[in-house]
């Protein structure tokens, strides 16, 4: 009930801050809001493109309420990310054959590269106690790295040493798509598939009880018996398969290559998107969404209304900044409760 009364006062909040912010960028609110959602849904290809936005942010999202849960903070899941793409652009440059074979492949190397580079962080975190965000931020600079790498040496373009990417994949590598649309429906299928996976796995099942219970409190998971690094290592790896399919979606569905920037800022992303879903699988496609449409729409804001299209990340972050400033308030007025004086509650 208390989620239920917050929520109205965060949405009041958050449609505040958007009004302010486009007042003081010179804008017309009701004229620029208007122009991303036509920007993000007026026509199909741009729907098609807003999905392209939404399909790696839900399955980043989706992998990281798992780590969250186990009360991990699996900041690395850039990196992840990225080590999926370059898993599958290995697939996808060493396989040949039809698509129905091609195309599981790079699915199936993008969830193995990103569940192994999120194993890393995992047996750092379980073996010699480092703590994930330290690991994870490093290891995502170095996820980086080999990208940059494979990219101006072992993946080079033929007589070209540019980072602009690899040569385009095979045609038969990319993710399938319908008609002229951009997103592809084997990757919208993975995104609404690892929801629900997620969603019975954390709400239906015994792994997703033992799972709380570990992010809760550890030590009295452990004494009950529960096998807590077991269960870390699961969430790590699961995490990470999930994050190296969004990268595949980057690399086979997006870009049909490999480019340097290829995690595309989803995992960071994906940590706001599961912070403001309070936590709560249902919630992560509308709330993506959203943030896709923003992302996408706002391109249309300097074509149309001569306004820098950078203002996205403006209201994006506002938006984050008011929502978790609100829940910050309702913790903390709970937190308080009723003063209890001589005569009764003040």
């Amino acid at each position: 009930m208390k989620r239920l009364r917050s929520a109205p006062l965060a949405l009041a909040a958050a449609l505040g801050a958007i009004v302010v912010i486009l007042f003081a960028a010179g804008a017309p609110p009701l004229e620029a809001m208007r122009v991303i959602f036509e920007g993000a849904f007026g026509t199909t290809d741009r729907l098609g493109a807003t999905l392209m936005a939404w399909t790696p942010l839900v399955l980043a999202a989706a992998g990281l309420l798992i780590t969250f849960q186990a009360g991990l903070w699996n900041i690395g899941v850039e990196g992840q990310i990225a080590m999926g793409a370059i898993g599958a652009a290995w697939m996808a440059r060493s396989v040949e054959g039809p698509s129905l074979v091609v195309v599981p492949l790079t699915l199936i190397g993008g969830a193995v590269f990103g569940a192994a580079w999120a194993l890393i962080p995992a047996w750092l975190r379980t073996r010699f106690r480092v703590h994930e965000i330290f690991s994870g931020v490093a290891l995502s600079f170095v996820a980086a790295a080999i990208a940059v790498y494979l990219i101006i040496g072992p993946w080079s373009r033929t007589g070209v040493a540019s980072t602009s990417g690899t040569d385009i994949f095979d045609p038969r590598a990319w993710l399938p798509t319908i008609g002229s649309w951009r997103a592809s429906p084997v990757g919208i299928g993975a995104a609404v598939a690892a929801v629900a996976a997620v969603l019975v796995l954390l709400r239906g099942s015994r792994f997703g009880l033992r799972i709380r219970a570990v992010g809760r409190n550890a030590e009295s998971a452990h004494l009950l018996g529960i096998p807590t690094q077991r269960y870390l290592v699961a969430a790590f790896a699961m995490c990470g398969a999930l994050a190296g399919i969004a990268g595949t979606v980057q690399a086979t569905g997006f870009h049909h290559k490999l480019v340097p920037s290829i995690s595309g800022g989803y995992g960071f992303l994906g940590v706001l998107v599961v912070l403001l879903a309070g936590f709560r699988a249902l919630w992560i496609a509308p709330i993506a969404l959203f943030f896709a449409a923003i992302q996408v729409g706002s391109t249309q804001l300097s074509l149309r209304l001569g306004i820098d299209s950078s203002l996205a990340g403006v209201i994006q972050g506002a938006l984050v900044l008011v929502v978790l400033i609100v829940g910050g308030f309702q913790v903390y007025s709970a937190a308080r409760g009723p003063v209890v004086t001589g005569e009764g509650e003040a």
